[in-house]
């Protein structure tokens, strides 16, 4: 039985070992892929203005000369950008903000990009990649595929969308009293930090459940309201809710949830990594151990062995015999003489006086 359970010991620790580890690589295949998306947006960008520079110095230089660039090809889309501009890197779950503090009707204000100072209304989060979209701020016409076009009915090759901003470029605008005053005004959150109390919220509501405060003053800022429950339509397909609540299993203090066999089912009955097992198989495995240590005392009975017993329990018995009743050795007689004539020739020589 101590060997089953070594053995389960070490299957666990292996499993764990071997969790981690693959934990660990995933993290860092994940921040690989997060700084592919990061270098490719950035390619993007820096291609698109370039391309720009380069195009603007030909158009001064040549002037009259200069060629028309809306036509051909891309004449419908030319100086749009490409539909990659709108999707932004996804940032690694193990590094990602663990309290999102903006929500859908909050008041922002730009700190960066040629909209830098504007405030304006968050229309949607994205928490995987930490970015908030705002209402009719940061517009850039984007050149969306035929097929999304007709879908979606427009004539145009092109659309005016609402770009993504980093969260690290947007503060957080708070209507407070000013304690001067008394009059409501706008300020600038630099700092915000989250925590308890933790609210429930409907289901499919966007607003998070955590509460948050401004940093240093902790002054709790509301999350703004939302203007209408989410609301869901019965669909065909949708369980019923009297089939949901009908009881089909009432618990009982005599008989077991289910068969033990749907245990054996569901994990296996001899898994390594199992720590429960039968009475009847562990009593097996007791069994066993007992036999085992019984045939290594088999050994003791060959008569080498038996002579070594033997010995060694007189050493012990002749051992125990020169202990007193506090466990100290008894001193022979012959040693006791010993220490008597030394100590008798020591004062010998201290009472004679030197020449």
């Amino acid at each position: 039985m101590q060997k089953v359970i070594r053995r389960t010991a070490l299957a666990r620790n292996q499993a764990q070992r071997k969790a981690r580890i693959a934990a660990k690589k995933e993290q860092r295949e994940e921040w690989k892929e997060s700084l592919r998306q990061r270098f490719i947006q950035e390619r993007l960008r820096l291609d698109a203005e370039r391309e720009e520079r380069l195009r603007r110095r030909e158009d001064w230089m040549r002037g009259p000369l200069a060629p028309k660039r809306d036509a051909g090809v891309q004449a419908e889309y030319y100086g749009s950008l490409p539909p990659e501009a709108l999707q932004m890197p996804k940032v690694p779950k193990h590094l990602r903000r663990k309290y999102i503090n903006f929500a859908p009707g909050d008041r922002v204000c730009i700190m960066k990009g040629r909209d830098k100072g504007k405030i304006c209304e968050i229309v949607r989060v994205d928490p995987e990649t930490e970015t908030v979209t705002v209402k009719d701020q940061n517009m850039a016409d984007v050149h969306t595929p035929k097929w999304l076009n007709e879908a979606y009915g427009s004539q145009r090759p092109y659309n005016t969308l609402a770009l993504p901003i980093p969260m690290d470029d947007v503060r957080l605008v708070v209507a407070l009293d000013d304690p001067v005053t008394g009059n409501a005004r706008d300020v600038l959150v630099e700092h915000i930090h989250a925590g308890g109390p933790f609210l429930e919220r409907p289901y499919g509501s966007t607003t998070p459940r955590h509460t948050r405060y401004i940093a240093g003053d902790n002054i709790e800022i509301p999350w703004p309201k939302e203007n209408q429950a989410p609301q869901f339509k019965d669909q065909p397909w949708d369980t019923l809710r009297m089939e949901v609540e009908t009881p089909t299993w009432i618990p009982s203090l005599l008989h077991p949830p289910f068969e033990s066999s749907i245990l054996d089912e569901l994990r296996n009955k001899y898994s390594k990594y199992r720590t429960r097992h039968d009475p009847e198989w562990v009593e097996a495995k007791k069994l066993e151990d007992l036999k085992e240590e019984y045939l290594k005392t088999r050994t003791l009975l060959t008569p080498k062995g038996e002579l070594r017993a033997k010995r060694l329990k007189e050493k012990e018995e002749a051992r125990k015999a020169k202990l007193d009743a506090d466990g100290n050795y008894i001193m022979d007689k012959e040693t006791a003489n010993f220490i008597e004539r030394f100590m008798q020739q020591k004062a010998a020589k201290e009472q004679t006086p030197a020449a």
